[in-house]
């Protein structure tokens, strides 16, 4: 239990159904579904399409989404891949002739077909009991009426005006510079497409002026998309088997790739051989194991992650336990490795925005759901008559001939966004994610680790001090403190404070044994978890 003298936040307690999401007005719009008698899946659209427009700087429409779900009573975790496929026309011929090595993140060629819209029409009708047209409601009234702006979303904001002017998306800079906390913004365009969408579903977004309107957008900015891409694309959602790993006695469900899922089950396998670490949630010893876990699977994900429907990726071997085990044994307390092995290998040679959310409703239905744009406010390029403001997840490709990653047409690119589910005699007993980009492996073993290795309740999880390994260096939270950062920095790794968080994130415990749900929402966002 946390001390009540100290700044913090109590987890939410509740028997009928819970939300939990970095957004207060999308918390509000999940129980409003809750309590009017829909059901999980329902209520995750409805929050998701609120963030949409009330969080534009971390998601929208015009993005990508993954979920897990696990239907009540049914001993098993349902996939779904909602991103979103290179245009026909990108080529590695094409970036090579035009003598492209690297994307720009305002680039048009960093734009793949989102594919939010046609993964949240997919999810409903097989596992909602609303249509469409009814769960966009509240979404359609932020973006008519107007949201008032929140104070993470505010500071996010702010922080790429010069990428918004760059751009020339002048329309998110209402007097010339970004909305304070408190401010009101409207999308009015926005609420048309929503409408659209409402009454003619998917079709309304990848079809006719909607569409053309996207096309017409990239292609001023020399974007290789067409219409016919974007018809294409109504239908590319699809559900895939998920992967998992056994870790402290609970299995660990991740979507599989082109997400980024198996570095958490990666970093937990390397992390299961070790009982937990005895200095603590925030020990040295705890935390450099970590640190250097994630070191090895960043570097494999690096090598190997892309789409499977194109290329070969060696999930089996990377989440094997034997791998795992000869990776664990490179580690060693009190001294940071120097040098990392090749990828796939274990022998020594001679970061970003988007929005998470988890809902739980009476029947026991779980859902774990997470849209992005990738980075603040995406690719910045703005289709003006329909509002829609599209991602950049191409810069998860690699413009390199060869490459497993290698964009290529209708591929998928790496993606970073992955929500997680954990479950105990084949039920659901725990839904949550991380946000923050690359950060968000890290994340979520950290926050399991801090759960069930130190006993921490989900908020508490959620809420501890974060660090990361980037670019050959550890960012540290200001959370962090300075005798663990003098510690780490003696064990040989090059410890540096970061002004912003390490993401969000949020998560619900079912506590079938007392009948209760448990949920915890991050500080670092605008968020809560609520229920009734």
């Amino acid at each position: 239990m946390r001390d009540f003298q100290l700044p913090g936040r109590s987890p939410a307690f509740a028997a009928n159904g819970m939300a939990a999401t970095s957004l207060p007005a999308a918390t509000l719009a999940a129980l409003d579904v809750l309590r009017a008698g829909g059901n999980a899946m329902d209520a995750a659209v409805a929050a998701v399409a609120v963030q949409c427009v009330a969080e534009p700087q971390s998601t929208g429409i015009g993005g990508d989404c993954f979920c897990l779900y696990t239907p009540a009573g049914q001993n098993k975790v349902i996939a779904l891949n909602g991103s979103g496929r290179a245009p026909a026309g990108a080529s590695i011929d094409f970036f090579e002739s035009q003598g492209i090595t690297a994307l720009s993140n305002i680039s048009p060629h960093a734009v793949t077909v989102p594919g939010a819209v046609s993964a949240w029409e997919t999810l409903l009708a097989a596992h909602g009991t609303r249509s469409l047209g009814e769960v966009l409601q509240p979404a359609i009234r932020y973006a008519e009426q107007g949201f008032h702006v929140t104070p993470r979303v505010a500071m996010d904001w702010e922080h790429v005006i010069g990428k918004l002017q760059a751009a020339g998306t002048t329309r998110f800079l209402p007097n010339g510079t970004a909305p304070a906390a408190g401010d009101l913004f409207r999308q009015p365009e926005l609420a048309e497409t929503l409408r659209t969408i409402a009454a003619k579903g998917a079709a309304g977004f990848y079809e006719g002026a909607v569409a053309a309107d996207m096309v017409a957008a990239l292609r001023a900015r020399g974007g290789l998309h067409t219409e016919e891409d974007f018809a294409a694309a109504r239908t590319q959602a699809h559900f895939v088997e998920p992967i998992r790993t056994k870790f402290r006695g609970h299995d660990v469900w991740q979507c599989p790739p082109n997400g980024s899922g198996l570095l958490v089950l990666m970093i937990l396998g390397m992390l299961e051989g070790w009982d937990p670490a005895a200095d603590g949630p925030l020990g040295a010893v705890r935390t450099h194991r970590h640190l250097e876990a994630a070191r090895m699977a960043y570097r494999d994900r690096d090598a190997f992650l892309a789409d499977p429907l194109q290329v070969e990726v060696p999930v089996a071997h990377l989440t094997s336990a034997e791998y795992l085990a000869s990776l664990r044994r490179l580690i060693r307390d009190g001294v940071a490795l120097r040098d990392l092995p090749r990828a796939g290998e274990s022998e020594l040679p001679m970061h970003r925005d988007t929005v998470y959310l988890t809902v739980v409703d009476r029947d026991g239905n779980a859902v774990s759901f997470i849209n992005s744009l990738f980075e603040s406010f995406g690719s910045a390029i703005l289709a003006e008559k329909s509002g829609v403001l599209l991602h950049n997840r191409g810069l998860g490709f690699r413009i390199q001939r060869g490459h497993p990653n290698c964009i290529a047409p209708f591929k998928r690119p790496m993606h970073t966004i992955i929500p997680g589910m954990v479950t105990k005699d084949g039920l659901p007993v725990l839904s949550y994610g991380v946000m923050g980009g690359h950060y968000q492996p890290m994340g979520q073993s950290w926050f399991l680790a801090n759960h069930y290795d130190y006993g921490l309740d989900v908020q508490e999880a959620i809420d501890l001090a974060r660090v990361m390994p980037f670019g050959g260096r550890v960012e540290a939270e200001r959370g962090i403190p300075l005798a663990l950062i003098d510690e780490l920095s003696r064990m040989g790794h090059l410890v540096d404070r970061i002004d912003r968080p390490h993401g969000g994130g949020q998560a619900i415990q079912i506590d079938r044994k007392r009948g209760v749900l448990i949920g915890g929402s991050d500080p670092r966002k605008d968020g809560l978890a609520l229920g009734y």
